[in-house]
């Protein structure tokens, strides 16, 4: 497995994560800091390798992602 394998395994991952917005204690409990840390962790990681996080779903999962609206 090469870095490509990896960041293409993470991207996959990241769209089964739940979105920042939906991430609330009445969900996730006292794990909701701790869930959104970890959201936001993989995001930066996304960005910094110059991956948009919000396109990651629409790039994995073509057939089922709404169309851009620009």
């Amino acid at each position: 497995m090469n870095d490509q394998d990896t960041l293409e395994a993470l991207k996959i991952a990241f769209t089964f994560m739940p979105q920042s917005v939906e991430i609330n204690r009445f969900e996730y409990g006292d794990n909701a800091g701790k869930i959104l840390a970890q959201v936001n962790f993989v995001r930066e990681v996304l960005t910094s390798h110059g991956i948009d996080p919000d396109e990651v779903a629409g790039e994995i999962n073509p057939d089922s992602s709404p169309n851009s609206c620009y």
